[in-house]
């Protein structure tokens, strides 16, 4: 194994980060022991498959890996912790919105735990359509195991989910005949260098959400999903999101008939993080009698009346 620390900058708890992936049923199969987070993915930077420990350390997290790293590979994982922003700032939101500030003092150090690439955001925002996503992560681990490599780390063996060029040259992966012809042109849009976070980040999140809409089996909530939880995007607000608007209208008693720009005005006061936010209220729903619509873990969120929180 080969090491390396990440520090963060503002607030950071990977307890939480910890806690979200085993309750989220995309990844609530990786063996836990509540310690280590270890997964295993094709890197961006070279398409090769690693695997990937982390753990906790002071100020940040310590990572192992199954073989050597660079720079590029260093800054995906930190990507995937949300390490790879300045967080500083993020908690002074909540002084100024008590709304999400009540989310915050409950997940305090919660960040954004994104997909392991944008490729694979990609890929599952197309598996789980129409589908259940305990169904979609039986059927992501099953193109894992019949296509793609095999990790061992720690004893245990991981299945990685297979690259842009191997999908593209697969036969029958056991999904209806269209999502297969999505995971196609999705695999040519990655191999272009289009579905990578270099190119999604380098744009502006309005410019880049339209580009990923015009991809094969891609709508705004997909495409919402692959920038903000596959690329990491910190301050990016999907324009049409109706789980998340129900949970913003409710935390924050708008009317039934608010529209999607009353939304994205609320959310103004969320730059530079507002990517962030939007997951501190996606997450909070989790587990509250009702799956929000990335099934992410989280707290409670209450409405607030007449000075009072009262539980959904």
């Amino acid at each position: 194994m080969h090491g390396f620390t990440l520090s963060a900058e503002g607030p950071f708890d990977f307890g939480a980060s910890l806690r979200f992936v085993e309750d989220w049923p995309a990844t609530s199969a990786l063996p836990s022991d509540g310690r280590a987070l270890r997964f295993a993915y094709c890197a961006e930077a070279d398409w090769l498959p690693i695997g990937v420990r982390v753990t906790a350390a002071p100020d940040g997290v310590a990572v192992a890996t199954t073989r050597a790293t660079g720079r590029e590979i260093r800054g995906e994982v930190a990507r995937i912790l949300s390490l790879d922003v300045d967080g500083g700032g993020f908690a002074k939101l909540g002084q100024d919105d008590d709304v999400l500030g009540d989310l915050q003092r409950r997940s305090p150090g919660l960040r954004p735990v994104c997909f392991w690439s944008p490729w694979e955001a990609a890929c599952w925002a197309v598996i789980v359509q129409r589908s259940s996503m305990i169904v979609a992560a039986r059927l992501k681990q099953r193109i894992a195991e019949r296509y793609g490599a095999e990790i061992t780390m720690d004893g245990q063996t991981y299945a990685v989910f297979p690259p842009p060029v191997t999908l593209l040259e697969a036969g029958g992966l056991g999904l209806p005949a269209q999502k297969e012809e999505w995971l196609r042109g999705l695999a040519r849009a990655a191999l272009d260098g289009v579905l990578t976070t270099e190119h999604l980040r380098a744009a502006e999140p309005e410019v880049a959400l339209a580009e990923l809409r015009a991809l094969p089996g891609v709508g705004p909530f997909s495409a919402g999903l692959i920038l903000i939880r596959g690329a990491g995007a910190p301050d990016a607000f999907p324009g049409d999101e109706p789980r998340l608007f129900a949970i913003l209208r409710q935390a924050y008693d708008l009317p039934e008939d608010a529209t999607p720009a009353a939304y994205r005005k609320l959310a103004e006061a969320w730059r530079p993080y507002r990517s962030w936010a939007s997951f501190l209220f996606r997450a909070s729903t989790y587990g509250t009698g009702g799956q929000s619509t990335y099934g992410t873990g989280g707290q409670e969120v209450g409405r607030k009346r007449s000075g009072e929180w009262t539980s959904r």
